[in-house]
């Protein structure tokens, strides 16, 4: 199992910095390009990085074990992003998840509040715990994780991912 986390984790990687492409001539771009919104301004900051300490289950079983996430994001004009995050899923088992994403700002007039929704394919959910999200196969399944967030400041922001039916995710974000 171990073995197949790190071969997936390798390929994602590479597959992330395979799509590098000059950006604005002289910064390097490490999403696929289609995804930023031509004609969009550059965005104010590179990149986010998140770090989740805590996840709440809606339901309680004793099989949970502590879900601790650290994902890395590039921003990229019109509002997108796209990401990695590596974390144990609520089974104690090493996942990761691939994912391009969309960020909503100032939700209801207030600058500080946003929101965000990436879609993307998880990778972790593998033997007795393989039905534990939908459409699993061989240990990948489709994802789709809103999140509604606060910014603190410029440059940090805590946010809530709703995962489905599952529960909520905490998390702390660091942009640069």
């Amino acid at each position: 199992m171990r073995h197949s986390t790190s071969a997936l984790l390798s390929v994602a990687i590479a597959s992330l910095m395979a799509t590098t492409t000059v950006h604005a001539g002289t910064s390097e771009q490490h999403c696929p390009s289609f995804l930023a919104v031509d004609g969009a301004p550059e965005p104010s900051h590179k990149g986010e990085f998140t770090f989740s300490p805590f996840t709440h289950h809606w339901a309680y079983s004793a099989e949970h074990k502590p879900v601790v996430l650290v994902a890395l994001d590039e921003q990229l004009p019109g509002n997108r992003f796209c990401g990695l995050a590596f974390f144990s899923n609520s089974f104690g088992q090493p996942s990761t998840y691939v994912y391009a994403g969309q960020q909503y700002n100032n939700l209801m007039g207030n600058p500080n509040v946003f929101v965000k929704v990436t879609a993307g394919i998880l990778y972790g959910y593998v033997g007795k715990y393989q039905d534990k999200v939908p459409l699993n196969h061989g240990g990948f399944s489709p994802a789709i994780i809103p999140s509604i967030g606060y910014r603190l400041n410029e440059h940090d922001s805590v946010q809530v991912k709703v995962l489905g039916n599952a529960g909520l995710m905490f998390s702390y974000g660091r942009s640069f």
